[in-house]
């Protein structure tokens, strides 16, 4: 099979197609033939050296999600057949013509769906519900500061939260950003400068936000603190702006806030096929409803994985970079 694969770290250059051996799956897992993946934060790191991916992973093919077809089951995989459409999450190696998955993991794509929409779901839409719902406990009625709303899984989280009945604040750094998440259902937008945005959200929420969905980190998290609620849950999932901060405790101690820290790539197989039962049980039904529905920036074929990540790192996009990978 065709791969992108990491030659060494460094820039986009160092992508290159390569042929590796087609995965054979194992007991419980199922390799998916890859229609389509998507280009994420976490691949630029990880080719940058930063970011190796978890043992039992591929070390050289980054990809954290797929969209495709089931060319061959495992022994004891009793729910899935040659031929589904599905969908999911991989701790890596999606930047191929073939993965290899646990089934507990895999979701169907629903029928309305195509493979490029399908690849743009698994990563940011289970990432923001896992983060403002199940760790977060956003709820109807409750209000939730996304940051860099623009992003995958920020143009996710604000569908979500418009889904489940809590209002939605985005930041982001430019105003066509905020123009463009408007359309998507997005009602209060601010323009962070100079990382500030504080002062702004709360004239839209005097009280504070419930939930902060924190993608930048830095100095945002100090930020957050200011216009969140009493017992609001900061919610930490991305460091793009740096992974130290000058914190006010008292801030904390006053609030009852809680700061925690997520992330789905590490985690053990156990909590990953209850990540996929997000998938399936909780985004799947509004995918199909309508309630959500992917944003799509460019698609980029596999050979031009390099470009694909050149155009993410120039921070213009706005959603989801996709691959597409087979017919």
């Amino acid at each position: 099979m065709q791969a992108v694969v990491i030659e060494k770290s460094g820039g986009p250059e160092v992508l290159k197609v390569m042929n590796r051996q087609v995965p054979e799956p194992g007991r419980g897992e199922v390799r998916v033939d890859v229609k389509c993946t998507a280009v994420n934060r976490a691949d630029l790191i990880q080719r940058q050296g930063f970011y190796p991916a978890p043992p039992g992973a591929p070390q050289d093919i980054p990809g954290l999600e797929y969209a495709g077809v089931v060319a061959e089951v495992g022994c004891s995989v009793q729910d899935l057949k040659v031929g589904d459409r599905v969908f999911g999450l991989t701790a890596g190696g999606s930047y191929a013509e073939s993965v290899v998955v646990h089934s507990g993991t895999v979701a169907p794509i629903p029928d309305r769906l195509t493979f490029e929409e399908a690849a743009a779901i698994p990563e940011a839409y289970t990432t923001a519900y896992d983060a403002m719902v199940c760790q977060g406990g956003l709820s109807a009625g409750e209000s939730v500061l996304i940051h860099a709303v623009g992003s995958g899984v920020g143009t996710a989280a604000l569908q979500i939260a418009d889904a489940i009945g809590a209002n939605a604040v985005g930041t982001t750094r430019n105003e066509e950003k905020l123009r463009q998440a408007r359309e998507l259902g997005l009602n209060c937008g601010v323009v962070a400068k100079e990382g500030r945005f504080a002062e702004a959200v709360l004239e839209h929420f005097p009280h504070g936000v419930n939930v902060v969905l924190e993608l930048v980190g830095g100095d945002y998290v100090s930020e957050d603190l200011d216009c969140i609620a009493i017992r609001g849950r900061i919610i930490l999932v991305g460091l793009l702006a740096g992974r130290s901060v000058d914190l006010d405790l008292g801030k904390v101690l006053r609030k009852r806030a809680c700061i925690q820290g997520t992330t789905l790539r590490a985690r053990p197989l156990e909590e990953k096929i209850l990540a996929g039962k997000v998938l399936a049980e909780n985004i799947v039904p509004l995918l199909e409803s309508g309630k959500l529905r992917p944003s799509i920036d460019q698609v980029f074929p596999l050979k031009d994985a390099a470009e694909a990540h050149r155009y993410l790192e120039s921070n213009e996009s706005f959603g989801k970079v996709i691959l597409k990978v087979g017919e």
